[in-house]
């Protein structure tokens, strides 16, 4: 079994940390996987739920620890160049599969 924090959450939503990466750090410290939330716009990966907010390096994407929920399909495309990345994409499905087929 793994425990996945959401945007990093571990103890109920914190909206105003979600996505952070501070805060995404914090929760794979304490033994969590994190579904993390990627934009790619402008050339540039960017952490976010609703708008691109928080800057990051690819590299800081390629962390084990982090599941890449692609908000733009430009996300996933960048994303799936990196076999490092685990990424997916959905819209209203009932299910997902990811790129490491989770």
């Amino acid at each position: 079994m793994i425990k996945v924090a959401h945007r990093g959450n571990i103890a109920g939503r914190s909206p105003h940390l979600e996505n952070n990466p501070p805060y995404l750090n914090s929760a794979v410290e304490k033994g969590y996987y994190c579904e993390v939330d990627v934009w790619f716009c402008s050339g540039v990966f960017f952490l976010g739920h609703d708008d691109p907010t928080y800057q990051v390096d690819e590299e800081y994407l390629e962390n084990e620890k982090f599941i890449c929920h692609s908000k733009n399909i430009e996300a996933l495309h960048m994303m799936l160049k990196n076999s490092n990345i685990h990424c997916f994409w959905h819209y209203r499905d009932y299910c997902t599969l990811t790129s490491k087929n989770w």
